[in-house]
């Protein structure tokens, strides 16, 4: 019996939402505490800069994730490998929350925690393109972009309630008890939420688009590169502007306040607020890519965060809660014209036994020069020239790599993901 559309999205969205929940918790912590229990021996921008390391290391596995999962998610489904990638994050999680810090484990902690962050960079890696296709292939082709928009909104919403457990915790407790144990309970609450994701996951149906689909490639990849490759740079180029400026504006964001003698609660209240706002505007501009295309939406994303950044610093420098919090609203709402129409734009670029591993690796590859090491270079940057400046040009720099690329691509619009798409 098929499952209707709007079961499939809120099987996608909730499974999203607590797996970017997983992912983004680390960022946050890595921001606040992680540089104070893992690296206490460091100066605090020193163990900052580490924190982000093992951040970023788990972005490094995210395509091998993508590989993997679009491999057998192309040979045998997307349900069955949504549920893999949602235990998987889940485990890593709540395991984290568990580790000894360095006072216990001395440099062996940073080791294990690094360990946990590949598992949690694998998972995500193969959960993002089995979500999106899922709800691609199961909607009409008028309202992809509109029904595909909404596992984008897991993104927003995982950070939503990752940054509100951590801000929560944070008002509520001193900083000895934050660091004490304090930040261990949102990492503790994954073991819950993955249980609800998976009771909820699997009661769907598999892709009728697959099911009716024969076999291409004996390995996907290969027909991928003989096919797709054009497509693949365009994802990768299309995620620069969008990767980059999502992790400068939620998670380098606390970090470069802190340095400005901002307070954790006021940037923290700020995300909070500013990512509640991305989560109800993403769909909105997935439905106007139905109406207007996916290009279009997307180019001025690209263009306005291009821009914008170079007034968002400013706006955080003055200390004062309103303009921090329109800062990040107003970069975030640029975000989500490109992050909207993503996942139909994407979708529609591959051929229905080559799919998942197509949007996976073109949109994690991408992931790696970009959201991997966005922190990482803001935080160099930082150091090095004791501005904003050199990383507003870092961001100016992508989008303006990311208006090529998608300038360059065909427009996807209304396009019938059962027709073998690779065939030109």
């Amino acid at each position: 019996m098929a499952t209707s559309i709007k079961k499939i999205v809120a099987a996608s969205l909730i499974g999203t939402t607590i797996e970017w929940y997983d992912f983004f918790l680390y960022g946050s912590a890595a921001a606040l505490v992680f540089n104070k229990l893992f690296f206490p021996e460091s100066d605090p921008l020193t163990g900052t800069l580490l924190a982000f390391l093992t951040y970023a290391v788990g972005f490094v596995a995210r395509p091998l994730g993508g590989l993997v999962f679009g491999h057998f998610g192309d040979r045998v489904g997307r349900k069955t490998l949504l549920v893999v990638s949602l235990l998987m994050m889940g485990a890593a999680t709540f395991l984290i929350g568990c580790l000894p810090t360095y006072e216990t484990l001395g440099p062996a902690a940073a080791l294990v925690l690094t360990g946990l962050r590949l598992v949690q960079g694998f998972a995500l890696g193969g959960e993002w393109g089995g979500a999106v296709l899922i709800v691609s292939e199961h909607g009409d082709d008028a309202r992809r972009g509109f029904w595909a928009s909404w596992p984008q909104a897991g993104a927003p919403g995982g950070n939503l309630l990752a940054t509100g457990v951590l801000a929560a915790l944070a008002a509520w407790q001193s900083e000895e008890t934050f660091l004490a144990w304090g930040w261990r309970v949102p990492f503790l609450l994954s073991g819950v939420l993955v249980l609800i994701g998976l009771w909820i996951r699997l009661s769907i149906t598999e892709s009728p688009v697959f099911q009716e689909s024969e076999p291409e490639e004996r390995a996907p990849i290969v027909g991928v590169l003989r096919h797709h490759w054009k497509d693949v740079l365009v994802a990768i180029g299309a995620r620069l502007a969008e990767n980059i400026s999502f992790y400068l504006l939620t998670v380098f964001v606390i970090t470069y306040a802190k340095t400005a003698g901002v307070d954790n609660s006021t940037v923290l209240g700020a995300v909070l607020i500013a990512s509640a706002v991305h989560f109800v505007t993403i769909p909105m501009w997935g439905a106007l890519s139905d109406r207007v295309g996916r290009r279009p939406i997307y180019l001025a994303g690209a263009a306005g965060i291009g821009l914008w950044i170079f007034a968002f610093f400013p706006l955080v420098d003055t200390g004062n809660f309103l303009a921090i919090t329109v800062a990040v609203i107003v970069g975030l709402l640029f975000h989500g014209m490109m992050y909207g129409p993503q996942a139909a734009f994407f979708s529609e670029l591959f051929g229905t036994r080559m799919r998942y591993t197509g949007v996976s690796i073109g949109a994690q590859l991408s992931a790696i020069v970009a959201g991997a090491l966005a922190p990482l270079i803001a935080v160099a940057l930082l150091r090095e020239y004791s501005s904003s400046l050199p990383i507003s040009l870092y961001l100016g720099l992508a989008a303006v790599l990311t208006l090529g690329a998608v300038y360059a691509a065909r427009e996807t619009q209304g396009r019938d993901l059962a027709e073998r798409t690779h065939v030109r």
